[in-house]
């Protein structure tokens, strides 16, 4: 299994950003993905930037895939993707515009976990349309993955990579409303961009003072970080050939090294290191067909 380093999902200043890349240029990871995926209000770094910064990664060794929104809502959103498709490569399409894009220009795509492929099926039309790797939704199950998997191998001999969602906090809904921008009592088109004041988005608890969710402008994200450090077996068992490390504002380079220590060589992990690195606390129920809020231990 190869590490993948998915694509930014909170705003952060340029030059934070641009360290950022700096840094996991150096990271044992085999592919970044690149691009603004949350809200095209956020323009620190615009299209000609990841572009550039697409073509240092790729001199440094990283293969680079630029990420579409899950929510494109206007016609330069098409033409920034547009742009990533022929001046970039390979696109991660998370929504059926960007996929469309792809088989316009005849260009290989992965098809991200916000396309909701459940069945085998769906993710044999996929295929057939250009997909050359697969990201299943974030609620799915191992059991389900296994099954579309299964279903896939029956409809066609040609197999497809897995890439799962391993480490991060799920990005769990979109809205055409700015949930960021509201709790300051701002419009969204107004909105003063303030989600450079949240480099791990917003937490959102309940009345009790229980964590509950994460506020990242138009995304909903989960409190507690989904992980998959202590099922390594078992997602290597479901075929999963990439595992995606979504990045946050510290210790990415930790986890990232903590994750290639398992697959090469597993050991137990320490409990005070993960405190440290995700001090919301760790969650991985969807992966065991339980409440995503639930943290299952693997026997």
């Amino acid at each position: 299994m190869k590490l993948t380093l998915g694509p930014l999902l909170y705003y952060w200043s340029r030059q934070t950003t641009l360290d950022f890349y700096a840094a996991a240029a150096n990271w044992d990871v085999d592919t970044i993905y690149l691009g603004e995926v949350v809200c095209a209000r956020r323009h620190e770094l615009r299209t000609a930037d990841w572009l550039a910064l697409g073509s240092e990664l790729t001199q440094a060794g990283k293969k680079v895939v630029y990420s579409s929104q899950a929510l494109l809502e206007s016609g330069s959103d098409l033409s920034s993707l547009r742009r990533f498709a022929t001046e970039g490569g390979i696109l991660e399409a998370n929504d059926l515009g960007a996929v469309k894009i792809a088989r316009d220009l005849q260009i290989p795509y992965i098809a991200g976990t916000h396309l909701n492929i459940y069945n085998g099926a769906t993710l044999a039309w996929h295929q057939n349309a250009g997909a050359i790797r697969w990201l299943p939704p974030l609620e799915a199950s191992r059991d389900t993955i296994a099954a579309t998997l299964a279903e896939l191998a029956a409809a066609t001999p040609t197999p497809i990579e897995t890439e799962i969602f391993a480490h991060g906090r799920l990005p769990l809904a979109f809205s055409a409303r700015c949930f960021t921008a509201r709790h300051y009592d701002l419009s969204k088109d107004a909105c003063e961009f303030k989600c450079l004041d949240h480099a791990d988005g917003q937490l959102l608890s309940t009345r009790e003072g229980q964590p509950f969710l994460r506020l990242n402008g138009i995304q909903t994200q989960s409190a507690a970080c989904h992980a998959l450090i202590h099922d390594l077996i078992e997602v290597r068992a479901v075929g999963a050939s990439h595992l995606r490390i979504s990045p946050q504002a510290q210790y990415t380079a930790e986890i990232i090294a903590a994750y290639q220590q398992q697959i090469t060589h597993p050991a137990s992990t320490s409990a005070a290191d993960w405190a440290r690195f995700n001090p919301e606390g760790l969650v991985n129920g969807y992966w065991h067909g339980q409440a995503g809020i639930r943290l299952e231990q693997t026997v």
